[in-house]
């Protein structure tokens, strides 16, 4: 059996701004789980202006009691492959991990668009599906806690994105004033 998950949410924030706080959003106060962020690939399609990266992320997992005699280690290796297409305002970014796939494979989908009530916000529709091997009875139990942690960390990251997006926001507004403003650092990146 696979789970599905669906949800969409919007940022009051322009789709320019949602995108590059989406490259910004490691470190923040809702990410602590996220131990590390590699870009492998990145480059523009000279005809297109499409801009794809492939980036490799090290995150810190969590079990369950039950599930600690199936994983020994329960970090998590993601392969994140996006695309930023500039001239229809799209990015499509697109999420697995890589390693104890037998148990759970989760596979996310994001597409973030200009709102199409408010341009000057953005949208973002999020699909994810949790799939496991398993045997034994285990497969509807590792499905229905992987579903549910999904959730969880969905509800952490648009909170992680909020919080990367103010930070924009007022490093801009300190800008705008003369003061001196910190450079990126300052809003937080994992080496990405």
């Amino acid at each position: 059996m696979v789970k599905f998950y669906q949800h969409t949410s919007s940022f009051e924030h322009a789709w320019d701004n949602v995108t590059y706080a989406f490259w910004l959003r490691y470190p923040n106060p809702f990410a602590s789980h996220v131990v590390g962020c590699d870009v492998i690939d990145r480059q523009v399609d000279p005809e297109t202006g499409v801009l794809r990266t492939t980036r490799l992320i090290l995150k810190q997992g969590v079990l369950p009691r039950w599930g600690r005699g199936l994983i020994k280690n329960p970090d998590a290796y993601i392969v994140e492959e996006s695309e930023v297409d500039p001239k229809t305002m799209t990015m499509v970014t697109r999420t697995k991990n890589l390693n104890h796939v037998r148990v759970m494979q989760v596979e996310e989908t994001q597409t973030f668009t200009v709102h199409p009530e408010n341009p000057k916000w953005t949208q973002v529709k999020t699909e994810a599906r949790i799939i496991s091997e398993l045997r034994w009875g285990l497969t509807g139990r590792v499905e229905a806690f992987g579903i549910n942690k999904f959730m969880d960390n969905s509800a952490k990251a648009r909170k992680g994105m909020a919080h990367i997006l103010e930070r924009l926001r007022q490093n801009a507004a300190l800008a705008a004033s003369g003061a001196p403003v910190a450079g990126a650092g300052a809003v937080g990146a994992v080496d990405c």
